[in-house]
């Protein structure tokens, strides 16, 4: 079984409402496979993936992520069995633990016992969507008695970064989400994927591999990397991203950046991210480099790539998602070799 390879861009357009419903309609025109979601709570990404349905005809629309501790499993299940029905066919649930950054200090709330908590809120939603009633008695959570008037068919996909959580999405995950891993390591990600996968008698072909990447298609790379430093170092300086970081081979990068973190040091927490820690991360120079960069790691094993323009200006951000509508950056399976 092999995937298709599945192109997609990242919304929404801060702070736009309209803006992010034109892009979404003009991905759709452009023949991109699917416009995916960030919660990153200044756009409610659920309600902005309503108006999305109903704007759209074709293109897939999916989350990657929604939080497991900032909804309830039943909440999460009633909004995915609505939009299901605004976009049948269309939806696709990524759930994920995200970081103490927005758990604990946006919702004020605590970021424990992560593992249990995503595999719990999957397991009930999932329960859920059958449309039979709710019984689920866990460590995090429990549900009795929920019921949809009928099932509801939502992939359910789960984000993950490190060995434990990879496993588990690959285990009982319709597709897994990954994000920010420096390029060489995705082997390593997709070991433990497969070792999920095997616990339910599954192939790592089977699972969908959804990856988010900060692209910036320009001719001034030094620039795009001074921003990108900007912008990820405080990620990575969170407990989440830096232990992340130091697990994908950067121990000395994380140490540095978690040190200057806590000395308020701006200057130092950036400079931790070197410019071969961002060329890892990050897809950044011109157009010719970037469809390069991004086969490499479709050729690796990842099935939908997801674009995300990680700078703010106008003719970067147009000319980043332009350079990969697939009348300019067509791709199938299997990839033929690197030149």
């Amino acid at each position: 079984m092999t995937l298709p390879v599945r192109m997609g861009i990242t919304l929404p357009v801060p702070p736009d409402v309209d803006a992010s419903l034109r892009t979404a309609e003009w991905a759709e025109a452009q023949g991109y496979d699917g416009v995916w979601l960030a919660d990153v709570g200044e756009i409610d990404s659920l309600t902005l993936a309503a108006a999305i349905a109903l704007r759209t005809r074709r293109v897939r629309i999916g989350t990657a992520i929604i939080p497991v501790y900032t909804r309830t499993p039943v909440v999460l299940a009633s909004t995915a069995y609505t939009l299901a029905q605004l976009a049948p066919g269309r939806f696709i649930l990524g759930l994920g633990a995200s970081s103490h950054l927005m758990i604990e200090g946006w919702h004020g709330l605590k970021l424990e016992r992560p593992l249990t908590r995503v595999k719990e809120t999957a397991l009930i939603v999932r329960q859920a969507l059958t449309g039979e009633p709710t019984r689920f008695e866990g460590a995090t959570l429990r549900s009795t008695g929920y019921k949809l008037s009928q099932a509801a068919a939502v992939p359910i996909h789960l984000a993950a970064l490190r060995a434990k959580m990879l496993e588990l999405a690959g285990e009982i995950g319709d597709g897994v989400v990954v994000n920010l891993f420096p390029a060489r390591i995705l082997p390593r990600l997709l070991e433990h994927i497969a070792a999920g996968a095997a616990r339910s008698g599954r192939k790592l072909e089977e699972l969908e591999i959804v990856c988010r990447h900060q692209i910036c298609v320009t001719a001034n790379p030094a620039a795009a990397r001074d921003l990108f430093r900007r912008r990820f170092a405080p990620y990575f300086s969170t407990p989440v991203y830096n232990k992340f970081l130091a697990w994908s081979g950067h121990e000395d990068a994380a140490r540095a950046i978690a040190e200057g973190w806590r000395a308020k040091d701006r200057n130092a927490t950036q400079a931790a991210l070197t410019d071969e820690i961002v060329d890892q991360i990050a897809i950044i120079g011109d157009e010719a480099h970037c469809h390069a960069r991004l086969r490499e790691l479709i050729r690796g094993g990842i099935t939908t790539p997801i674009v995300a323009c990680f700078s703010p200006d106008p003719a970067e951000f147009r000319a980043t998602y332009d350079a990969f509508v697939p009348a300019r950056f067509p791709v199938s399976r299997p990839l033929p070799p690197a030149p």
